[in-house]
């Protein structure tokens, strides 16, 4: 039997597309091992967000070369898309395929086995239109479903590289997203989770169908249980997305908001399309919508230009706006964007400061926001044994708000929706303890 190895780099979106190859594979018979295991394919899906992505893309690809120097070698996603003929230079490499057409992967494969000649199919993802269809009906996670409703991003904001690796906007067709959605609930999935490029700007090239109608025709499936969108901008949050937030019983109460930065000229050099009070008003209308929702941010520190007093205009804002968690990047130089070339680089010791600064207020604000919920009844799916506390018969999920629980449970727990009493909180973990499993019984309940 034929053997694949997979290894993905950078993010959610390309662990899905990895998944999607996978089942390609299964379906022609294929056995999956382990990437540190001689294989006869490798598939390195790459990332290429920053230039440490694309020297650690091809890290992978050399270590995948010496396993096993026989084996036909592919390399796809972002690196391979922006930098074909740099990773077709690695002594090697057989098949480069970029993030579109990898429905013909096994065709490049059985080429490459028979003529042994590399293959570059590469193609211009700037002409790319249509969707990729790619499904994936079972995840190895058994408890949460990715489902890629959308590719590619029209924002080419200046430190971003991911335009020119991702191509265009391009929505899913509806009655795919659903098709998909019903099929992972009949495999069991209580929870899917909306990802895409720009996942918020669903819908954008759709004639008379928006983001908002897909969560509504998401919410009358049924047997699903949550619907959580891995992240969506602020200026996309719309009247008709409001009104579902608050209406459907389904959907999360968390929602990632990218902020990037909180003072209006880092905002404006970024190419980021809101003001600060912009971006304030939105928060707001989304609390009124939605009371207690989880809301959690990006936030990049250390822009080039970024003076000490923006970055404390940015620390203020995120002060004020009770953020229940950020995830804080340091501003890495992305060959062929913009702001690479900007002048007045912030020096690294003085990014790394400020991060420090963000992750201490991230923990604090964490903290502050679980506190809210103690002695509350939670909505919880079970993922996977405690291994911080191995033997020690605890689970950990999270909860619709996207708190970490942990408690006293057992493997039939696993995948299914229990409620969860919040008793300890914490800025990572909380600590609760089982109450029951849910039988469809209303959302919130005091104890």
């Amino acid at each position: 039997m034929n053997t694949v190895a997979f290894h993905t780099l950078g993010c959610k979106v390309n662990a899905y597309e990895t998944e999607a190859i996978w089942q390609l594979f299964k379906r022609a018979g294929y056995q999956r091992v382990d990437f540190d295991r001689k294989a006869d394919v490798y598939v390195i899906n790459t990332c290429t967000v920053t230039n440490t992505g694309d020297k650690k893309s091809r890290q992978v690809i050399r270590r995948a070369i010496r396993r096993n120097p026989d084996a036909v070698i592919v390399v796809t996603g972002c690196y391979a898309q922006t930098s074909p003929a740099e990773v077709m230079a690695i002594p090697g490499v057989d098949i480069v395929l970029g993030t579109q057409g990898r429905e013909r992967l096994l065709e490049y494969v059985e080429q490459y086995q028979r003529e042994r000649q590399p293959i570059n199919a590469v193609k211009n993802i700037m002409k790319t239109r249509e969707f990729e269809e790619l499904d994936v009906p079972a995840f190895s996670d058994r408890t949460r479903a990715s489902l890629k409703i959308q590719e590619g991003c029209n924002n080419f904001c200046t430190f971003c590289i991911i335009p020119w690796a991702r191509g265009l906007l391009r929505s899913r067709k509806p009655e795919n997203v659903l098709k998909q959605a019903r099929q992972l609930v009949e495999a069991g999935y209580k929870e899917i989770v909306l990802t895409g490029i720009h996942t918020g700007g669903y819908g954008e090239d759709l004639e008379d169908y928006s983001l908002a109608d897909l969560l509504w025709d998401l919410d009358k499936i049924d047997g699903l249980k949550r619907i959580r969108i891995s992240s969506i901008e602020a200026s996309q949050i719309d009247e008709r997305i409001l009104e579902v937030l608050n209406a459907s019983d389904k959907m999360c109460r968390h929602l990632h908001i990218p902020l990037q930065a909180g003072d209006d000229e880092v905002l404006k050099r970024m190419r980021r399309k809101y003001t600060v009070d912009e971006y304030r008003k939105k928060i707001e209308r989304i609390r009124e919508a939605m009371p207690q929702v989880a809301i959690t941010t990006d936030v990049i520190v250390g822009f080039p230009g970024e003076t000490d007093e923006q970055f404390e205009n940015t620390y203020r804002l995120i002060e004020e706006l009770r953020f229940a968690e950020l995830h804080v990047f340091p501003y890495s130089k992305r060959t062929g964007t913009p702001a690479a070339r900007m002048e007045n680089q912030v020096p690294e010791p003085v990014k790394q400061e400020r991060v420090k600064r963000l992750i201490r207020l991230s923990e604090r604000l964490s903290l502050e926001y679980a506190r809210r919920f103690v002695g509350d009844v939670l909505d919880v799916i079970p993922e996977r044994p405690y291994k911080e506390e191995p033997g020690s018969g605890l689970y950990v999920g999270y909860s619709d708000n996207y708190l970490q629980l942990v408690f006293p449970g057992n493997e039939q727990l696993v995948g299914k929706v229990c409620r969860v009493r919040l008793d300890e909180p914490g800025p990572e973990v909380c600590r609760g303890t089982f109450v029951r499993v849910l039988d469809d019984a209303p959302r919130t309940e005091a104890v």
